[in-house]
């Protein structure tokens, strides 16, 4: 079993490779050679390495109780604390692998079909944020990070749906989708707030414990969940916020296939 700190050094760079890519290509992109595509794919596939390296680490050091978490405060009001940090268990694993290699599929086809794009190297920053995004939601070890990664998957979704916003139906299809979805992210933030003002922690540990000790019952666990829930049918588009994704193929046709997935 390959040690704590190593799990904690791939779990950074599978989380922020994407991220590096996504800067480089939106500062310099159109300086570099290919405008940069190289390094997303660079980037991408490095992630997809380290990935695939933690499941056959998991596979052939299999342990059903494993987990590993690291921490870091942030926000210290007395009450009110948030703190960054990640949770690697077995089902993270799969699901960084899940994400890596869809995205990475994304990236290799996208370089014929994206090839002579008048915004080639922005389409690749924004993969890359859209990358960064998912994995953080992955990786996410309490809610509120949860939230902000949540948040930036709205925001690249909406970059790479109107990524030809000089068409106004592409340009209308990102607004429509960056709506939508905000209709079930305001459920899910009240979802987030009833079990932090129940618990009194963000901490997925904490939750789990707090509502398996009974903190939250009733009607309480009630709205909770059905606010979790809409940020789901929000994100996942389904009904009554499915109304997005339809217009969503106004977009490069990559794009479709990785949100799809």
């Amino acid at each position: 079993m390959i040690s704590g700190n190593i799990i904690t050094d791939f779990s950074l760079l599978i989380l922020f490779l994407p991220l590096v890519a996504f800067i480089i290509n939106i500062i310099f992109g159109k300086r570099l050679p290919r405008q940069g595509d190289w390094v997303s794919v660079g980037a991408i596939l490095i992630t997809l390495i380290l990935s695939l390296s933690l499941l056959m680490n998991m596979l052939m050091n299999w342990d059903s109780d494993f987990s590993h978490e690291a921490v870091i405060p942030w926000i210290d009001l007395g009450a009110f604390k948030i703190s960054l940090g990640f949770w690697v268990d077995n089902i993270t694993v799969v699901m960084l692998v899940v994400v890596s290699l869809i995205s990475s599929m994304t990236h290799i086809f996208s370089l014929e079909y994206m090839k002579g794009d008048i915004r080639y190297n922005r389409y690749y920053a924004y993969l890359g944020l859209f990358t960064f995004s998912m994995n953080g939601i992955v990786l996410a070890n309490n809610v509120m990070s949860l939230y902000i990664f949540w948040e930036l998957v709205g925001v690249s979704s909406y970059l790479l749906i109107g990524h030809w916003f000089e068409k106004h139906s592409a340009a209308d299809a990102s607004k429509k989708a960056f709506l939508t979805n905000r209709v079930g992210d305001i459920g899910f933030f009240i979802g987030i707030m009833i079990m932090f003002t129940a618990i009194g922690s963000f901490n997925y540990q904490d939750l789990f414990k707090g509502v398996s000790e009974g903190l939250v019952t009733g009607s309480l666990l009630t709205f909770a969940g059905l606010g979790l829930f809409m940020g789901a049918v929000g994100k996942s588009s389904q009904f009554p916020l499915h109304i997005w994704l339809p217009d969503a193929m106004e977009g490069p046709t990559p794009v479709s296939a990785l949100m799809h997935a």
